[in-house]
């Protein structure tokens, strides 16, 4: 099977949009489910539905692929599985190694969709001389000291970095010197990397803090909702009203001020 150094995705050669990569990934996960119970063909608004997008976007995307499903019969499943994962380059093998085995990365190490995918952790590396050689999801960890030699025996073009933030830009730098060119950023920090470097950003505080923020907002608009009095406020007595404008200012010739002060 190849491996990520020798192939990459097509998808920047044929001029696909980089919203429409984001997108492929949503259409793929809905059409795996479909897939998986046997559903032969599928609508685009019924794709759209289950990717969270609308149907004119789909079919927009989709021209970028050459597909262009059939009227009264829909898209079927199984090709758009093999062509969005040829686009995606699933149809190949992705050596991955993930860097920073602490809750997070041995969490990583852990979840079972990534050889579903395609893709292939080839190792774990730690800085911890104590992790090394203990197992993680069955793979032993191994020490950074041997990270450039474990990029350049297994082919490794993909790095996941889920080390504390100080740490970060070093373990990227070493791992984009190795030959690394895309790297998957757990860490809390924005990293620099040379043109023809790909970095994607994960960053959970971030997610949360926007949830925070609609969360928050939806309080508000709930509790200004729940608050609001249509009646129309009572109109002070006269009396009030003159000695509240006349606070602080000189009195008319009659010894009243005016009830309406000018602005």
């Amino acid at each position: 099977m190849a491996t990520g150094r020798t192939h990459r995705p097509a998808t920047r050669s044929r001029g696909i949009p980089e919203a429409t990569v984001a997108r492929l990934p949503l259409y793929l996960r809905a059409l795996t489910a479909l897939s998986e119970r046997s559903v032969p063909t599928v609508s685009s608004e019924e794709l759209a539905a289950a990717a969270g997008v609308n149907s004119a976007k789909l079919r927009k995307d989709f021209s970028y692929l050459g597909s262009y499903g059939t009227r009264g019969v829909g898209y079927d499943v199984e090709y758009l599985v093999y062509q969005i994962s040829r686009e995606l380059g699933l149809t190949q093998d992705w050596p991955v190694v993930i860097v920073g085995i602490g809750n997070l990365g041995a969490a990583l190490a852990n979840y079972g969709g990534f050889a579903s995918r395609g893709f292939r952790v080839a190792a774990l590396i730690d800085a911890d001389p104590s992790m090394a050689g203990k197992p993680v999801a069955g793979i032993p960890v191994q020490h950074t000291d041997e990270l450039e030699e474990i990029i350049r025996e297994n082919g490794v073009s993909i790095g996941v970095i889920a080390t504390p933030a100080g740490a970060a830009q070093q373990v990227c730098d070493r791992l984009v010197a190795a030959g690394v060119s895309s790297i998957l950023n757990f860490a809390p920090t924005v990293l620099s990397v040379p043109e023809g470097v790909d970095v994607r950003k994960v960053d959970l505080s971030i997610e949360l803090q926007i949830l925070a923020f609609h969360e928050q907002r939806k309080a508000g608009e709930e509790a200004a909702g729940e608050g609001a009095d249509t009646t129309p406020p009572a109109a002070p007595p006269a009396a009030a009203v003159r000695r509240r404008a006349g606070e602080g200012t000189e009195q008319g010739p009659d010894g009243d001020v005016p009830a309406v002060m000018p602005a």
